[in-house]
């Protein structure tokens, strides 16, 4: 049955299995699978806050640009990536 399921289906059932489920639910169930290029896995994450984000890129005349969220971990050892593998981690 795993093998029917794509990359992002596998991650999440074993990350699952860490988070407590409102947590789980709340970071992860919004996100969907986008591609997998085999060193980077694509994933697509809704906001619930779009119109939010719309009328204050249009407030700062930026109507013409996208917001892209970068999830980054919180260790030491993220001090020491450099830039390739800091673009690898980009969600």
């Amino acid at each position: 049955m795993d093998e029917h399921r794509n990359p992002w289906e596998r991650v999440l059932a074993e990350i699952q299995r860490e988070l407590d489920s409102e947590d789980f639910r709340r970071w992860f169930s919004s996100s969907s699978y986008a591609g997998d290029s085999g060193d980077q896995i694509t994933v697509w994450i809704e906001t619930h806050y779009q119109d939010t984000l719309d009328r204050a890129l249009v407030a700062l005349n930026r109507t013409n640009t996208l917001i892209r969220f970068v999830v980054a971990g919180f260790g030491d050892e993220d001090d020491e990536i450099d830039e390739d593998d800091k673009d690898r981690r980009r969600v």
